[in-house]
Order: structure tokens, then sequence, then C-alpha cells
């Protein structure tokens, strides 16, 4: 099916907004407060969201959106090692001040520009609490697997056509 990676595309890019959404919900309506791990995967969501989005918009030239898959596969992956440490690492400790997270964050100027999505205001052990009983950046973990699945198979599906060999045998002349 040749629109198969496109939808993957578009269905990866709605599903890495939706994943901001419900943190900014989170956020903002049940007072969730975000550390810098957690806004720093919120950045990686949307870089998600834009290279698919992409992807979707230049459906027509396999080269492009296999290239945009891939980016958006990497970005994904690079969302499960960020979660993962905040996890494994971060929510270990009192403070997540001054990682490689909040380093990037301020050098961006993120949480000055837009301090709604990426202000960080809790410590990494405070904002990995648990919701349904398992901690936030393993839902996280989990997100971003499915985007990198999904991504993966966009790129996969989205294979050139084999040229159409005909069933009956060449005739020399």
């Amino acid at each position: 099916m040749p629109y198969r990676g496109r939808l993957l595309l578009l269905g990866c890019a709605v599903f890495a907004l939706a994943a901001v959404g419900v943190a900014l919900v989170l956020q903002h309506v049940y007072d969730m407060r975000p550390c810098a791990w957690c806004t720093f995967q919120r950045l990686i969501y949307l870089l998600v969201a834009a290279f698919a989005l992409l992807g979707w918009a230049f459906g027509g030239h396999v080269g492009v959106r296999r290239s945009f898959g891939v980016l958006a596969a990497l970005a994904a992956l690079g969302g499960i090692w960020a979660a993962l440490h905040q996890q494994l690492v971060a929510a270990q400790t009192q403070s997540c001040a001054f990682t490689f997270a909040d380093r990037m964050l301020m050098q961006l100027r993120l949480d000055e520009t837009l301090p709604w999505l990426f202000m960080a205001d809790a410590s990494c052990s405070e904002a990995n609490v648990p919701l349904l009983g398992v901690p936030f950046a393993l839902w996280s973990v989990a997100a971003f697997v499915l985007l990198a699945a999904g991504a993966s198979f966009a790129v996969l599906s989205s294979k050139a056509p084999l040229a159409r060999r005909s069933p009956l045998p060449e005739v020399p002349s």
C-alpha cells in the first residue's frame, strides 16, 4: 500500500503532539511539576513530530519521506535514552540542575521563550511520580518506543516500487 508510510508518519506526529498535550494538561491542570529531563523530552517529542510531519508533507518523494522518517526514528531513540536516563539516573538524585537536559534548554533559551512549555520547576525525583502505578518516565519510554517503531515501519514501507516483471518469458528475435 503506497500510502502506509505517509499515514504512519502522520500517526507518529499526532501521537508525539498528543504526548506533549498530555504533559501540559498534567502540569497545568493537575499541578504535576516537570523537571529538566521532563521538559527536555517535550522538546524531543516536538522534534519527532516535526520530522514526521515533514515526511508526511513530502510524501510524494520516497527518498525525502524516508529521510525524515529516519530522523524521526533517531529522535525517538534519543527520547528513549532521555527517559531512561531520567528514570535510572536523574530520578535517583535530589537535583537535576545543570545536567545535560538543563544546560541544553538554557542554551536554547526555551525556558525563557516558552516557559509554559519548557520551564522546569521540580527536581527529577519529585517529577517522576507514578501514574497508574508506573513511574512517569517509563510511560515516556513506552511512548518513545512506539514512536521509534512507527517511524521505522514508515521508512520500511516507503520502498520504491519494484519494476513489474512479465510472467511470460522473453522470446529472442
